[in-house]
């Protein structure tokens, strides 16, 4: 380049209404996307302004909030199994190992009548206060929890089980 005069070559780029520039190399050159967007080109290769860079950042920025706010959501099922909740007061007197037969006859229970898909034997919080134990399994759907109810399985368990306890309540949920 006699004189140090730098040649700038200008293409038209078919596929968009922006110019690209060609540069020598050391040239530099403002141009701008179609829609407005500044960039910089040096040596024939693009780079951004402070402008576009700040613009690209609040973008991803945005975009990661978003995302994280869509993941963020609480999600939630509604399904067709039902749920077996019993809460247990022990008679005065029931020993550990008497109550531990019982808990695990539950156990038992489940891995021999067919339909039953979990079971839960702590409880967390329990009222009225002066209960010590429930336990909960989910069945499939409503024949699974009345085959279970029906099982000699579970009568066999009950004649461990009821002179054991005091008292119990015993609920039963599902979604419609």
């Amino acid at each position: 380049m006699a004189g140090g005069v730098r040649v700038h070559a200008l293409l038209y780029n078919m596929t968009a209404s922006a110019w690209r520039t060609v540069g020598v190399p050391g040239s530099r050159h403002v141009n701008s996307w179609p829609g407005g967007a500044e960039y910089i080109e040096t040596n024939g290769k693009a780079n951004m302004t402070k402008t576009a860079r700040v613009l690209a950042g609040a973008l991803c920025a945005t975009a990661l909030f978003g995302g994280g706010y869509v993941a963020g959501q609480n999600r939630f099922g509604q399904p067709k199994t039902i749920i077996h909740v019993v809460e247990v007061k022990w008679n005065p007197g029931i020993s550990e190992a008497q109550k531990l037969a019982a808990m695990n006859g539950v156990k038992r229970m489940a891995a021999r009548i067919p339909g039953i898909k979990n079971i839960w034997m702590k409880a967390d919080r329990l009222e009225p206060r002066d209960f010590s134990w429930a336990y909960a399994i989910e069945f499939r759907d409503r024949n699974a929890a009345d085959a279970y109810a029906e099982s000699p399985i579970h009568a066999a368990w009950e004649k461990e089980y009821v002179p054991l306890r005091q008292e119990s309540i015993s609920v039963q949920v599902t979604n419609p």
